[in-house]
């Protein structure tokens, strides 16, 4: 099983970015979806968080800007991210609880996509 994220980039604060997560192989089903972040020298945060179902939460920072969403046909996150401040510069990595063919579960992590927002 394998996650790419792609959709990362620099941009201008108070622009917009579109991240997409796509999981590939033997799939029987993924669980929650989720989105973390790490800026240099602070913790791995968690941004937002998707179930199978379409129930999401996110993290106050992001309230109101950030948007998580999922193509469960096409085992793909996204997370749609406006009116972008500097401090949203990180590593974006996506998550997911994936049950694979041979219904083992795992806990898959992408590379991660570099996120800029410059003044």
């Amino acid at each position: 099983v394998q996650l790419v994220e792609s959709g990362g980039g620099l941009v201008q604060a108070g622009g917009s970015l579109r991240l997409s997560c796509a999981a590939s192989g033997s799939i029987f089903s993924i669980n929650a979806m989720d989105w973390y972040r790490q800026a240099p020298g602070k913790q791995r945060e968690l941004v937002a968080s998707i179930t199978s179902g379409g129930s999401t939460r996110y993290a106050d920072s992001v309230k109101g800007r950030f948007t998580i969403s999922r193509d469960n046909a096409k085992n793909t996150v996204y997370l749609q991210m406006n009116s972008l401040k500097p401090e949203d510069t990180a590593v974006y990595h996506c998550n997911a609880e994936i049950t694979t063919g041979d219904l083992n579960e795992y806990d898959s992590w992408g590379q991660g996509t570099q996120v800029t927002v410059s003044l």
